[in-house]
């Protein structure tokens, strides 16, 4: 019965032809649209796919094959649903508001399911033990991040080279050896600062400095471009902690995951992987 319903509601949904009608709703200053009003990119673009439905929204990033959606989770599921039907040769993976996963998965087998928040902030954080010691790093110290982020961060989400990166930054011990770093990214559509690949030595844990760290990119994120997002995984609560004493935004409980089957996207890309 479920399945029958899904079917004739994603019937109902509509195409749009650019990213610019995915606002037309006022989703985007609603609580847990926040994808929508950072991630989503205003200007015109004709050759974007977007689709929008009773109380939910969702848009491509072709290049990833991943639908980003937002709003009600059923209506979200239906947008998913509707998105893999016109485009099964490019759509492999969703991101939606919790729930939409069961939904969607009651018609298209799914796998890699990750459950995330995406947060975000408008005001500069407290000020925070050891932020005097972060640094910025350029070009030249991008060997130095690969070597660290491969040994203390292996699944990091952004790497040294990366076109989407900013900015990156360290802390060094008294040696002048490298002992954290962070980069500040960008989401893909809207060019929003995303924080990423925040990582610490295994030997130096539990002294602050990823706090430092991410104090100081939030910082300099707000004062730059007047916001700071990143990724985090539901069941972290200590990040969960930090950022809540950082002044991060928590009303925004999202799924990622990938159908089953689907081709990979044309671009390499983990953007939408939380941290």
């Amino acid at each position: 019965m479920q399945a029958t319903t899904l079917a004739s509601r994603t019937s109902r949904t509509t195409r749009t032809s650019r990213t610019a009608d995915l606002f037309d709703q006022g989703l985007e200053h609603r609580s847990g649209a926040a994808l929508l009003r950072f991630g989503a990119a205003r200007r015109r673009q004709d050759d974007r796919s977007g689709w929008s439905g009773d109380g939910a929204v969702a848009w491509l990033d072709a290049g990833r094959g991943h639908v980003w959606s937002v709003g009600d989770a059923r209506a979200a599921a239906d947008l998913v649903l509707c998105a893999e039907r016109e485009r099964p040769d490019v759509v492999g993976e969703f991101t939606g508001p919790r729930g939409t996963e069961a939904l969607v998965g009651e018609r298209l087998p799914l796998t890699e399911v990750v459950e995330w928040v995406f947060r975000w902030t408008l005001t500069e954080p407290p000020r925070t033990p050891n932020e005097d010691r972060v640094v910025a790093l350029g070009a030249d110290h991008h060997d130095e991040l690969g070597a660290f982020l491969a040994e203390h961060s292996p699944h990091h989400s952004t790497g040294p080279g990366s076109a989407d990166v900013r900015l990156w930054a360290g802390i060094r011990d008294a040696h002048g050896r490298l002992v954290a770093c962070g980069a500040l990214s960008r989401l893909r559509d809207s060019g929003t600062p995303l924080m990423a690949s925040v990582a610490t030595d295994a030997a130096q844990r539990g002294q602050g400095l990823g706090a430092a760290l991410t104090a100081w990119l939030t910082r300099y994120a707000v004062r730059t471009y007047g916001v700071c997002t990143l990724w985090q995984l539901a069941d972290n609560v200590p990040a969960r902690r930090l950022y809540d004493r950082l002044g991060y935004r928590d009303e925004d409980p999202c799924v990622s995951a990938r159908i089953a089957g689907a081709e990979d996207g044309a671009e390499d890309g983990a953007e939408h992987r939380p941290e």
